[in-house]
Formats: structure tokens, sequence, C-alpha cells
């Protein structure tokens, strides 16, 4: 692929991301169902095992206190914040919290908190005495943000007031217990100045990371194409990153054979039109929503769950597993109610780890490294390969969606030695030798600099 020339729009993209995120790989904690008490200490003996799978950002699910009104089911839906300066008692204190982090801390990771900014649930405090911080209907009638969400009622952001609050709510956690950052519900549903005016000041603190759940190249919370803004400049002054919504929905397509294997190459050159290179997509096969609602990624993905895995980890972009991946967890998470999840002996817990250490050391593998290149690598229909290079160090990777072996011939660009990163095994290669990729497998292999 040859070199882009500079994005037109790249001076107005002015985020500055840690150091430490350029090959961070984030990790999403479903809390309630993590272990059988579903608590802070429980998880937090976790933290050791995720640290050394490569993991870099530990990213919690809503830990506000849940609303009565409306609840769905017996627990409730965690994003139906009651309370936004309090910890729900389900899951521990605030000093459990406290040490959950400082842990963390000391183990080389980040926390992020989810955070609920669009909508409250019925019973929040903010609807009896602040009632003009909400949407209504023109009969005066609270509104859910989306008719599906009863639950919750639309916040509106109009009222100065209301900005300063949840401004002030962010900051106290910031405060409190020491988080690195957030991860923004649906946050485009919130206007964006609010985001804008709200980042400087978390920074003030402490350099935040801020992950918005949206995606300008895919309609997301809920929301149809009609409705969907795909201009919101999230990712301009407030946020580090955002989920790549259009990629994940695309694997979904190929592997139900709705749409080819290169269509993967449309998706790159879209990501490329939108942003400059030194913008951060979110990138998975699973997380809460997808998990709970559209099914597992064995439902959706089949064979392909691995495969698909694999490329979610190294095309560029950074890496979401989700709690319970590494267990191969086949089955549905109740949403409302506590599901604890069984993590028999981490069956793929190697596999994550060789992946995600690749990630977090491989100079090829940086987040947003408007230095590096990337190389689509000539295979048939069912197979997708690609280098990724910077300088002489370079990661090559090849998919094969088959259900046969099939031999990938190599171009000049990868003769030299290799080392397979599965398997240890270092690799010879001249020009037109061909890579044997596995049926519904893959290849990961780490270029040798001598």
């Amino acid at each position: 692929m040859p070199q882009l020339p500079p994005h037109p729009d790249q001076h107005l993209f002015q985020v500055r991301h840690p150091e430490w995120a350029a090959q961070a790989t984030i990790y999403e904690v479903n809390l309630r169902q993590f272990t059988p008490e579903g608590t802070f200490r429980a998880f937090e003996a976790h933290l050791p095992r995720l640290a050394a799978m490569g993991v870099s950002i530990v990213w919690l699910m809503p830990i506000h206190p849940i609303g009565q009104v409306g609840r769905k089911g017996t627990l409730g839906s965690q994003y139906a914040v009651r309370d936004y300066f309090a910890v729900n008692p389900e899951f521990g204190t605030l000093d459990d919290l406290r040490h959950l982090v400082q842990t963390a801390h000391g183990l080389g990771l980040r926390v992020l908190l989810d955070w609920v900014a669009n909508h409250t649930s019925w019973d929040n405090a903010l609807v009896t005495e602040h009632p003009d911080w909400f949407q209504h209907d023109a009969s005066g009638n609270l509104l859910p943000p989306v008719p599906d969400w009863t639950d919750v009622v639309a916040l509106d952001y109009r009222q100065p007031a209301l900005r300063r609050y949840m401004t002030d709510a962010l900051l106290y956690w910031l405060r409190a217990a020491d988080l690195d950052g957030y991860r923004c519900d649906v946050a485009g549903l919130v206007p964006t100045d609010f985001w804008d005016a709200a980042r400087p000041e978390l920074d003030a603190v402490k350099p935040v990371f801020m992950l918005a759940e949206w995606d300008e190249l895919y309609p997301s919370g809920g929301l149809s194409w009609e409705d969907f803004n795909p201009d919101t400049r999230l990712l301009e002054k407030a946020f580090d990153m955002s989920f790549g919504l259009r990629l994940h929905y695309l694997l979904d397509r190929v592997a139900e054979g709705h749409e080819p294997l290169h269509a993967i190459d449309e998706y790159l050159a879209a990501e490329r039109a939108k942003y400059p290179p030194s913008v951060y997509l979110m990138h998975f096969t699973s997380n809460h929503d997808v998990n709970s609602w559209d099914g597992t990624e064995y439902e959706r993905l089949g064979p392909l769950a691995r495969p698909f895995a694999v490329l979610t980890v190294l095309l560029p972009g950074m890496p979401l597993v989700y709690s319970g991946q590494e267990a191969a967890l086949n089955r549905r998470l109740q949403f409302f109610d506590h599901d604890p999840i069984d993590w028999q002996a981490y069956p793929l817990q190697d596999f994550y780890t060789r992946l995600l250490q690749l990630k977090r050391r491989h100079p090829a593998l940086r987040n947003g490294d408007v230095t590096s290149h990337f190389r689509r690598l000539d295979c048939g229909p069912a197979q997708y390969a690609f280098l990724r290079e910077q300088g002489p160090a370079a990661v090559l990777c090849a998919i094969n969606t088959d259900a046969a072996e099939a031999a990938l011939m190599l171009p000049e660009a990868a003769a030299g030695t290799w080392q397979d990163v599965f398997s240890g095994q270092q690799l010879l290669f001249a020009t037109g030798e061909a890579l044997l990729v596995p049926a519904h497998g893959w290849r990961v292999l780490e270029r040798v600099v001598v």
C-alpha cells in the first residue's frame, strides 16, 4: 500500500495521547458477572493475570447505584444511574474501588470508569430536584433517549447548570479514586462541546484517557442511519479513541457470507478518508452489548472467531478483550441479573497472551503511529494477509477463512528470517515461497532483525 498524503484535516485532531497508550490494549470488565461474588475485591484478584496477559487498560462497567423505578430484570441495568456520586453496594465500597485502582496501578495498569452522561434512572434525585435538566415531550412527559430504553430518561445539555454538575461529577471520581479516564456511554448523543470543555478540566487534575462509545463510520446508540450523526468530531479535542463498530459488524457479515473478506480493504480506506492515522479506533469481536444482545463470537463468527480475533489485535487500532473471552465463553451473559462467568481453565489465555504481548512490545504495532507502514499482501478471496512495518521491524499476519489449508505466496518484502509467534519456530523465506495457513486458521510471524 503506497504512503498516503497527509490527511487534509489532520491539524484539527488536537488530542495528545499519553505515551503509555501507544502500545496499549484494553480489557472490559463486567464486574457483576466476573466472579461469583460480583465485587471489586473478588475481581481485584484477577488483575495480576490480566497484566501478565498483556492488558494495559482496564475498563470497568458502571459502578453507581442503579435505579429501582422501571428496573429491568432482578438487578437492573448498570447504565440506569441513580446517583453519580455513590458506589453500588452490590460491588462494594468506595474504599474497595480505591484499593482496586491502587493495585492496578502497582501492576502498571490504567483504569477507566464507564460514564453515563446522556441519561439517568427515573428515580435519580436530579429528576425531582432539577426537572429542567431533562428532556420532555410536548405534553411535558420525560423521554427515554431511545424508545427501548424504558428504564432511563434523557438529560438536556442545553442547561448550563447540568453541564457544570456533570463535569464536577467527572472530576470527583478522578480525585476520589485516582481513575485514569472514562469510557463514555453513547458519547455522540451528548453535545461535543460539552466534552470539549470538560476534557481540559479533567487533564488539569491528571492526564486522562477518554474512550467514546461512538463511531462516525457506523450508527451506534440504537440509532438508525437516518438519525445518526456521522460528524460529531469527538476525536478532535475531547476523546483519545472511539469504537470501531463498522469493522466489527463487517466481520460479522463476512462470517455470515454477506460480504467478501476483501471488504476489509474498503473499510480501512474509509477509516483513513475520515481520520488521520494518529487517531485511535478500538476493534473487537465482543463486548457487553454484543455478547448479551447479538450473541457470542462463536454464534456470530463460528469457526472464524479466533482468526477474526487475530485481525482485531493486529490491524491498525487498539484491541479490546471482553470479560470471559480468554475462557472461550460460549454463552450470552444475562444483562440484568447475576450470571457468573465459568472460567474453566482459561483455555484461550495463551492465545490472547501471545497476541497482546506482541502488540505491547512490537514497534510496528504502535497505536496511531503516522510513520509505520501497512502493506496488504496478495492472496486468495478466502485469505487476508498484511505486513506492518516500522523500519526493519515487521509483523506478518495471515488468516484463512476456508475449510482447507491455503498456501500464501510471499512477496519480495517478506523474504528473510521470521519467528512464528505461536509455535516459536524460525522460518527462512526466499521471494516467491509459500506460507501455509491452516483451515479456519492464522499465522502470525515476527521478522528476526539481526
